[in-house]
């Protein structure tokens, strides 16, 4: 090693990329790590930090100064606070102490998520948007000052939600009133405030029930799937994924959901972890069964993740969310030409064209429920506006001048 390449961090750059090298990144992938880390620490030694003290905070900062080539995805940034993340864990640097408004607002978010676990029951995903809008009630009420909840007043409530729902791209659900309102129930039955502002959280817009659901046609759906099929990245992947929901109804967080044990393949049976923690069996067919396996035995990575379905960049992790399926749909459908009836379509779009394509059929709504194993009535009624022929032997004649009809 020359000494122009020695930098302060050369002695714990080794265990960093090790970190790397046993979760399965590429080599190419960990020479670009070193060789970007080895430039932060050019960086550190011009500006004197040493590596214990480097904070998250410096890391990125000089990370945002590191050079990047054109086109590159990577962002030095999150690498050095990585980077920096590490030397704590070695014990190297020490973390910065949190002060006393951080502190309190830690406890309470942590007391709010333990509520929403053991007295609601939510599952993860909701549980982490909830946790999300309450911690961002309390950046827009009180910033990195000391949280008075006592101080707080439907006024605040009604700001907050006025500028979620500005922005450029709105919500298109009532997911900001629905947490919103949970957490102040907490308060309340905490004892935090002295009433219960939840009835203060002001109602959103709500247009669902007035157009059919988004669909596609049975032709469509089917271009999409060779669309998919098709395509020399990653096909094997997308294409089960894509199955599942076209052929079996499955959400998109259903489908990221799928572990290994949850595929019973002496029973033909598929385990599906579905909303409200309900779990469901479902039968394989030979098709979807088919796709499963080419893409278990052709295109995993290798990995200890036990979900089914993870990333094909290293370390292979399960996906955080849905939307890497929004994503490929999005993808498809550019490929096959198709236009989408709305500007945003979203994995829904194969399950709803999976109802129309039953009700259609002939199929009842008791059939379309249990086929998408709906827990309420209400769930499968956007439906019967599908049934065009249902409709027109109950609509009423429409009356004329003189009351005659």
């Amino acid at each position: 090693m020359t000494e122009t390449q020695y930098t302060c961090i050369e002695p714990y750059l080794d265990s960093f990329i090790e970190s790397f090298a046993a979760a399965n990144y590429k080599t190419g992938t960990l020479k670009t790590y070193r060789h970007l880390v080895r430039n932060l620490g050019r960086l550190m030694d011009a500006e004197g930090v040493e590596p214990s003290a480097l904070t998250l905070d410096q890391a990125e900062r000089l990370g945002r100064m590191v050079p990047r080539k054109q086109g590159q995805k990577l962002c030095p940034h999150n690498l050095a606070r990585r980077f920096a993340a590490h030397l704590i864990d070695i014990g190297v640097a020490q973390p910065v102490p949190l002060t006393d408004a951080e502190v309190m607002r830690t406890t309470l978010l942590a007391d709010f998520e333990a509520y929403l676990v053991k007295q609601r029951g939510l599952s993860p995903r909701t549980i982490r948007h909830t946790l999300g809008f309450a911690n961002r009630f309390l950046d827009y009420r009180f910033g990195r000052q000391m949280i008075d909840l006592t101080r707080l007043s439907g006024a605040d409530i009604t700001g907050f939600v006025q500028q979620v729902l500005a922005r450029r791209t709105p919500y298109r659900d009532k997911t900001v009133a629905t947490h919103l309102r949970t957490f102040f129930q907490y308060l309340f039955a905490r004892g935090a405030t002295a009433t219960n502002l939840a009835p203060s959280v002001p109602k959103t817009a709500q247009r669902w029930d007035a157009r059919l659901p988004r669909h596609l046609s049975p032709d469509g759906v089917e271009a999409v799937l060779r669309s998919v099929r098709s395509n020399p990245r990653h096909a094997a992947r997308d294409y089960a994924m894509l199955l599942l929901m076209a052929r079996l109804g499955l959400r998109a967080p259903e489908v990221i959901a799928i572990r290994l044990d949850d595929i019973d393949w002496r029973a033909g049976e598929l385990m599906v972890r579905g909303k409200g923690e309900l779990h469901d069996r479902l039968p394989i067919s030979g098709e979807v069964g088919d796709a499963l396996s080419r893409y278990l035995r052709d295109e995993r990575g290798p990995t200890t993740c036990r979900a089914v379905f993870v990333s094909h960049r290293a370390p292979h992790r399960a996906f955080k969310n849905g939307q890497i399926v929004n994503a490929i749909i999005k993808d498809a459908l550019a490929a096959t030409g198709q236009k989408p009836v709305t500007p945003y379509v979203g994995s829904h779009v194969l399950r709803h064209s999976l109802a129309t394509r039953l009700v259609n059929a002939g199929a009842s709504l008791d059939e379309v429920s249990d086929v998408l194993r709906h827990r309420s009535r209400s769930s499968t009624l956007i439906y019967a506006r599908l049934d065009i022929d249902g409709l027109r032997s109950v609509a009423q004649p429409w009356p004329v001048a003189g009351g005659v009809q």
